[in-house]
């Protein structure tokens, strides 16, 4: 390879939580560079999943790192071309892009919802992931599908 591989730059972490992992999701939220108002669509989502779990047994950040879980995919499929004929060839997703899938997913079938307010669909949409329900999790199910549909195109992993 003639180019160097680029380093990524972690965002820094949010203030509540000390997390990385919170500040990517709330930048894949973001709208038009407003971080404060995609901050507080977060934190109001998780006051919400706290009334729904009058219990504690578990915080509500640790439901959405188990949701987030749920619904990262471990395989995808790739097209790739041989001798004209174009395959779906199933391949392993690397952890930081198996994060990245499960988080933009979640935000494109919260945006999908109906509901009120954007923190009331992520609410209800990180509690269908953990529940392990919803559309993000369908959409991993499918993945996982296709790619075990094309398992006999395996051999043409590059």
């Amino acid at each position: 390879m003639r180019k160097t591989k680029r380093l990524s730059k972690a965002p820094l972490p949010d203030v509540a939580f000390r997390s990385y992992k919170v500040a990517k999701f709330v930048n894949h939220l973001m709208y038009s560079g407003k971080k404060s108002l995609a901050f507080n669509i977060f934190y109001s989502a998780l006051e919400k999943l706290k009334g729904k779990f009058p219990d504690e047994q578990m915080s509500s950040i640790e439901i959405w790192k188990q949701a987030v879980d749920n619904v990262s995919p471990i395989v995808e499929v790739r097209h790739r071309r041989v001798g004209g004929a174009t395959f779906q060839v199933p391949t392993e997703i690397s952890p930081k892009r198996r994060e990245t899938i499960s988080m933009k997913n979640m935000i494109f079938f919260a945006r999908k919802r109906a509901g009120k307010s954007m923190s009331d669909k992520l609410a209800s949409e990180i509690l269908d992931a953990f529940n392990k329900q919803g559309g993000a999790y369908k959409k991993k199910e499918d993945m996982h599908k296709m790619a075990e549909a094309n398992k006999a195109f395996a051999y043409f992993r590059f």
